[in-house]
């Protein structure tokens, strides 16, 4: 196959466009790098190329997923974990569903925008419990680069003092809807904490975006910016530096190494015209998320790097996580034939619950989170509304009497979903298929995938917990709880969509693949700025600390580069 090289020599050559690589190129760009950005997918514009305003019957499928957005037609992500021409593989008998998204601003596009901090506990859990490994870092090595997220993006919250939940500097929350005053009140009941959410979803204009109106339909991609993405903070003042090119339909292959097995570029395959090409550059940021960095590391073999580019320890692709996650709705009387009222709102929770227990009296190690939902939100799509499940329901009937139904029952249902951290286990890895390459000819992942003894000791507190709370507030769980045999009804891997610790970090080069600064052990001018270098994954979403991280990475990385040590 031909190769074809460009002319130019970029100082730093960064793969993925999400969030990480958003934020390394706007961190690189300020300090004056020379920046070309790789993305597998198409450019987008979410002011132009969004449906935030589109109505279900504006589709002929009423706005339900298809094969290029999983999460309904309308979805602010083409995306998906099965994708045509891009196939990944299982190990026999094992379940692991891999999310990718394909498009400018990758998976920041589907994110539900929950800006959590990781404690100074998530970093030291070892050292608390005696499971996993410490992160090489602490709280405290992080804590600026979060509180310039806060400053730059904006979220919004409440200061609680809570030890393992730092706050942040932030906006004011949005007042609670109907149903989540009365999830409140059941939480205080029960001793369960209860606060305001944290997401970076404006509520007071910043840095020349326009505070949120309240259309709910965050997911759908924001006209306005005034979420969160990529596309929407990070590359816009980074291409107006003059310092970034953006290079669209670009499907990575491998990074490319020199004689002493240091980074000279990046070879990529032109998805419109399928020949390779290669980018020569100076450094390396890999941001492509856990699985695909790892992926491409995995694939960049040469003489120095014979098991794969920093993988003389053998842990590229080991270490892998998700996060638990499992939800209960339950059907609530007290919210039947509620009068129309305003539940405008951000397009996500306005309360949320964090871990409130100490697991030395349970037993299972770490914690979850709880997301609630439920009122009269706006469909996303397709019919029905599941009133057909509803206790006394008739689900059926036409006419005035149907409609009659959906306004009795309309908003009567309140959900919980459990976010919860897993303990890194040695059944949970991902390796290149030696018999399997993609249209690209790129070889795949295969994927291994177990849930350990503490994940389904959780996943049963979730269940039990979700269901007492329902029960207090008066409702009726739907559904039968899952048992043993059903490991609580504990989702597949990668169906929570938080990967992470592929290429993880640490100070020892014979058990991680990353330093402290996320560089590669043997490629330092290689640097990962995904969930890849995560040693834990805390109980929070993880994509506020991915990006707070790389901050930290690409400001180390420009130091470096500017001191003439890369």
């Amino acid at each position: 196959m031909q190769i074809k090289k460009t002319p130019t020599t970029y100082d730093v050559c960064i793969v993925g466009s999400g969030a990480g690589g958003g934020t390394a190129a706007y961190v690189l760009t300020a300090a004056g790098v020379n920046v070309v950005m790789l993305e597998a997918g198409p450019t987008w514009d979410s002011a132009k190329d969004s449906k935030m305003l589109a109505w279900p019957y504006d589709s002929p499928r009423r706005g339900a997923a298809n094969k290029e957005r999983a999460f309904g037609e309308f979805d602010g992500c083409i995306g998906a974990w099965d994708i045509d021409g891009e196939p990944y593989t299982r190990a026999p008998n094992q379940k692991f569903d891999w999310y990718r998204a394909r498009m400018l601003g990758g998976r920041t596009n589907h994110w539900g925008r929950i800006s959590l901090r990781f404690g100074p506990d998530d970093f030291k859990h070892k050292s608390i419990d005696g499971l996993g490994d410490d992160w090489p870092i602490s709280y405290d090595d992080i804590k600026p680069y979060y509180d310039n997220l806060d400053r730059f993006v904006g979220l919004f919250g409440t200061v609680e003092n809570l030890h393992n939940e730092p706050d942040g500097i932030f906006l004011p929350p949005p007042k609670p809807r109907c149903y989540e005053l009365a999830i409140k009140k059941a939480a205080d009941e029960l001793n369960i904490t209860c606060i305001p959410s944290r997401l970076s979803i404006l509520t007071q204009p910043l840095n020349g975006r326009a505070a949120c109106h309240y259309c709910g339909q965050c997911g759908r991609g924001c006209m306005t910016h005034s979420n969160f993405s990529s596309t929407s903070v990070f590359l816009p003042p980074a291409v107006k530096t003059g310092k970034l090119t953006i290079i669209t339909g670009a499907m990575a292959r491998e990074v490319v190494t020199d004689e002493n097995g240091k980074a000279t570029g990046v070879s990529y395959v032109n998805t419109a015209d399928g020949r390779e090409y290669t980018v020569r550059s100076k450094a390396v940021v890999l941001a492509a998320s856990a699985c695909e960095s790892a992926r491409l590391m995995l694939n960049s073999k040469s003489s120095r790097h014979p098991n794969g580019l920093s993988n003389s320890s053998n842990q590229l692709g080991k270490n892998l996580t998700d996060s638990t996650g499992l939800a209960v709705s339950g059907f609530m009387p007290r919210l039947l034939d509620m009068p129309p009222h305003n539940e405008d709102g951000v397009g996500g929770m306005h309360m949320y619950m964090p871990w409130w227990l100490d697991n030395k009296k349970l037993d299972f190690p770490r914690g979850y989170h709880i997301e609630i939902y439920g009122g009269k939100q706006m469909p996303g799509y397709g019919f029905g509304g599941g009133l057909q499940w509803m206790p006394g329901s008739m689900g059926g009937g036409y006419g005035a009497s149907l409609k009659a139904e959906y306004r009795r029952y309309y908003g009567s249902t309140v959900g919980f979903a459990g976010r919860g951290e897993m303990v890194p286990n040695a059944d949970c890895y991902c390796e290149i298929d030696p018999n399997t390459v993609d249209k690209y000819g790129i070889p795949v992942l295969r994927f291994h995938w177990a849930w350990g003894e503490p994940e389904i000791l959780q996943a049963k507190h979730m269940q039990e917990t979700f269901r007492t709370i329902i029960e207090h507030m008066g409702g009726e769980a739907l559904g039968t709880m899952p048992g043993r045999d059903q490991e609580y009804g504990i989702e597949a891997g990668g169906r929570i969509i938080h990967e992470a610790g592929a290429t993880r970090m640490g100070a020892d080069p014979k058990s991680a693949v990353l330093d402290e600064w996320c560089q590669a052990h043997e490629a330092k001018n290689v640097v990962v700025c995904d969930a890849g270098p995560f040693v834990s994954n805390a109980d929070k979403n993880c994509t506020w600390t991915i990006m707070a991280l790389a901050w930290r990475t690409a400001s180390h990385l420009a130091d470096e580069m500017q001191k003439g040590n890369i």
